[in-house]
């Protein structure tokens, strides 16, 4: 099975799609793929989220769509449904861990703590997601565990911006940054895709 990064294959932004429609997710999603994207996440936060991903695979078929904030075992079940290239959790439980070994599909499991990173490996996940890295230690937390688990990888998420984005990225066991910051929200009310396009060309330098 591939892994996070091997899917990512040097874009060091993971942009995250957040839409109140599937008209919508699209528009994002395509001005996304004009700042010469190839990965998106489309987070599980509506009804129509399950939607919005499958309408984009179909639409852009060249990107790579992942399913995000998936909760639990039940959720990576509907998630599943949708054919996600990759599943992305806030969290990890042994019930979920479990459910994303036997999903077959490329994981990027969260955590929060030491504890978390510990169980994600046992599990056999040697990527994950710091989430939320600016409330979890944040790069002080990433240069700490750097030493005792030395072939852990992170993909920080939550609290990451324009701003510190390059910090984050400097250290030798994060592979990309997820963020919401590249689509903010008063750009998509007023349909500003250019400024969505920008700000992704601009963070995946």
């Amino acid at each position: 099975m591939k892994r996070f990064s091997e899917l990512m294959a040097g874009q060091t932004l993971l942009p995250i799609i957040q839409a109140d429609s599937v008209e919508q997710g699209i528009l994002i999603a395509k001005a996304m793929a004009n700042a010469e994207l190839k990965v998106v996440e489309v987070v599980l936060r509506s009804e129509s989220s399950l939607e919005t991903l499958t309408a984009i695979k179909e639409e852009l078929p060249e990107l790579v769509v992942g399913a995000g904030t998936v909760l639990d075992k039940h959720i990576l079940a509907e998630a599943l449904l949708a054919k996600p290239d990759y599943i992305v959790t806030p969290c990890c439980t042994p019930d979920l861990l479990r459910a994303l070994v036997d999903s077959n599909v490329v994981a990027l499991p969260g955590v929060a703590n030491c504890a978390d990173i510990a169980l994600a490996r046992d599990a056999g996940f040697p990527e994950l997601k710091l989430f939320p890295a600016s409330l979890a230690g944040g790069i002080p937390f990433l240069k700490a565990v750097s030493s005792v688990f030395q072939d852990t990888s992170f993909c920080p998420t939550g609290g990451i911006n324009a701003d510190n984005k390059n910090d984050f990225l400097a250290l030798p066991n994060v592979v990309a940054v997820g963020g919401t910051w590249v689509a903010k929200k008063e750009w998509v009310e007023a349909e500003n895709w250019e400024a969505i396009t920008q700000a992704c060309c601009a963070a995946n330098l």
